[in-house]
């Protein structure tokens, strides 16, 4: 299991200062590069949803179905990438992935029926997977080699893009259509591609050093308790990946289709999420230090209940779309401290069982909310989101005891 082993040696808390290695500083902002774009790409697709729902004919319950393509391609290529990195190297995965995903983004303008959405969507999610395993294997290995708890950086620089790609469909939906505003994100992505894949051609991935054996005897060593907060943890990543992946595939539509935004102000919603995630990201470290995991975790999820039921039950669009900044500023950490928090009560195995059973939100929000949505109506649908986030904060709060950790810092999937 060398992956888990490499996202165990990152979430290993080391006191006292290291030297920085001046030539990890390029290799750092070529990464940061990648998780850029991908946030990017993924935002530019996600606020043409309206328009490729329309051009498809497809109804909620068979455009959820669709996107459920999404998640299946990147799960069955998560599992496949860890394979890809050890034999090939993971800069070399991170490459070949972010070229696919940036040639798949061209793909679902392209259809015209919920079927055809769906096949093409399994290539887009499995691009997708494959690049977020891969270039979080990168980043792994720097951090081991910083000495440095920077994961959190990277994962704002995806927030960042989100949010820079979905300001900019938001400019251009109303002008450009859907074919020509994802071909033209293609091609700026295999730019990104070709620059920032030769930066980590050029500067090979770092050879991590040993940890201080104290700080590996200090860990726990697990055992039924440790395996039952791990489940736990998972739970909570789970509710609020739930949260996430709803957002991201209905929360424009929403606000068009249920409180006629313009395309545009559509977009702009999804935006406000985007930017309350990356702020809530880029002061999560400050924050968990401050207060502590279990009242963050707490916290974010009280605040995003509060959100959502804004955002989704909102009666005009500047209501809802401050809703989704509030949900966006309670969801941004809650995801990473719980994966961090699996990792210190089971090690590596905690960290693999948490982000599995965290992904499967991802996997379940969409398609949930289509079915709902169909048989009640999409407001009503996306309260569960607010449902779920509640959940979390419960079971944070029902568990604050029982395992204490310092760091809320380590790897997360949005």
């Amino acid at each position: 299991m060398p992956t888990l082993n490499k996202i165990r040696a990152a979430l290993t808390p080391h006191r006292g200062p290291f030297p920085a290695d001046p030539h990890l500083t390029p290799l750092r902002a070529a990464l940061t590069a990648f998780f850029a774009m991908d946030g990017f790409l993924f935002a530019g697709w996600v606020v043409r949803i309206p328009a490729i729902k329309a051009q498809t004919g497809a109804g909620a319950g068979a455009l959820g179905l669709a996107l459920l393509g999404v998640s299946a391609g990147a799960v069955a290529f998560m599992m496949l990438t860890g394979r890809l990195c050890r034999r090939f190297g993971s800069h070399t995965v991170t490459t070949a992935s972010a070229a696919a995903l940036a040639l798949s983004i061209v793909l679902p303008p392209l259809t015209h029926s919920a079927t055809a959405l769906g096949l093409v969507l399994l290539v887009f999610g499995a691009a997708y997977g494959s690049l977020n395993v891969a270039m979080n294997s990168a980043a792994v290995d720097l951090i081991g080699a910083l000495r440095r708890p920077v994961m959190p950086s990277f994962h704002a620089a995806f927030s960042l893009g989100g949010m820079l790609g979905a300001g900019l469909g938001g400019l251009v939906a109303g002008s450009l259509s859907p074919t020509v505003h994802l071909v033209l994100l293609a091609v700026l992505g295999l730019l990104v591609t070709a620059v920032a894949g030769r930066a980590l051609h050029v500067h090979p991935a770092p050879v991590v050093p040993e940890r201080c054996p104290a700080a590996a005897e200090s860990r726990p060593s697990g055992g039924r308790a440790g395996r039952r907060l791990v489940v736990v943890f998972g739970l909570i990543a789970l509710c609020t990946a739930y949260g996430e992946g709803a957002m991201a595939d209905w929360g424009a539509l929403h606000l068009t289709q249920d409180l006629a935004a313009g395309p545009g102000t559509a977009a702009a919603g999804y935006a406000v999420f985007a930017l309350a995630m990356t702020v809530g990201r880029l002061s999560g470290t400050a924050l968990v230090q401050r207060f502590g995991a279990a009242r963050a975790l707490i916290a974010g999820g009280t605040t995003a209940t509060a959100g959502m039921l804004l955002g989704a039950l909102a009666p005009t669009v500047w209501a809802a779309g401050a809703g989704f900044a509030v949900a966006g500023l309670g969801l941004a950490n809650i995801f990473p401290i719980a994966i961090a928090r699996a990792g210190e009560s089971g090690g590596a195995d905690g960290v693999a069982v948490a982000s599995t059973v965290g992904y499967g939100g991802m996997l379940l929000g969409p398609p949930a909310i289509g079915f709902l949505a169909e048989a009640t109506s999409l407001p009503l649908a996306l309260t569960t989101v607010a449902l779920l986030a509640a959940v979390a904060a419960v079971i944070a709060y029902v568990t604050r005891g029982a395992h204490h950790t310092g760091t809320g810092s380590g790897t997360g999937s949005r």
